[in-house]
């Protein structure tokens, strides 16, 4: 029997997005996303409601990433979800489910976002010209609740203990 793990969001960002790096120097970046969704109730009133994803890329994907997007920047997002779990300090376990991509894609100009300290101005990449990457596909099934080290493309090995946020 097979599985799909896919996700397509179209949304504006709600945070300018934040470059790290694990120990062994691989690129992560971390940015939310809000996507809306309208309709009219049965006494013809509209509604509203938004959710909110947590995104994640890895590699070339996270360092374009953090170069170009910035809070209220509307993306097309391509990836996976995957939930992480942990231990706090406080001894509490917690988990976070997030989409990690495979794919982002610009969608309108630089000029529709509000502008942010720190970002580089300059040209915007048009829809059909945005960077993508394609990350890896994962072969692991499900992450299991204890660190265990994951191998990322050139062989390098991923512990999600690594992992910055």
């Amino acid at each position: 029997m097979k599985s799909l793990n896919r996700v397509e969001i179209i949304g504006n960002l709600t945070r300018d997005p934040e470059l790290r790096y694990t120990p062994n120097g691989q690129p992560v970046t971390s940015f939310g996303v809000a996507t809306n969704m309208v309709w009219t109730d049965k006494s013809g009133e509209r509604q509203q409601k938004a959710e909110f994803h947590n995104v994640v890329a890895w590699r070339k994907l996270a360092e374009i990433c953090a170069e170009y997007l910035q809070k209220g920047r509307q993306v097309y997002i391509e990836g996976r979800l995957e939930t992480r779990n942990w231990e706090g300090q406080d001894g509490v376990k917690r988990n976070r489910t997030e989409i990690v991509a495979n794919n982002v894609i610009f969608l309108g100009s630089r000029g529709d976002a509000p502008a942010s300290p720190g970002k580089p101005e300059g040209p915007t990449p048009k829809a059909e010209e945005a960077p993508k990457e394609t990350a890896p596909k994962s072969t692991a099934s499900k992450k299991p609740e204890k660190s265990s080290p994951k191998k990322a493309s050139g062989g390098e090995e991923v512990n999600i203990d690594d992992i910055p946020f």
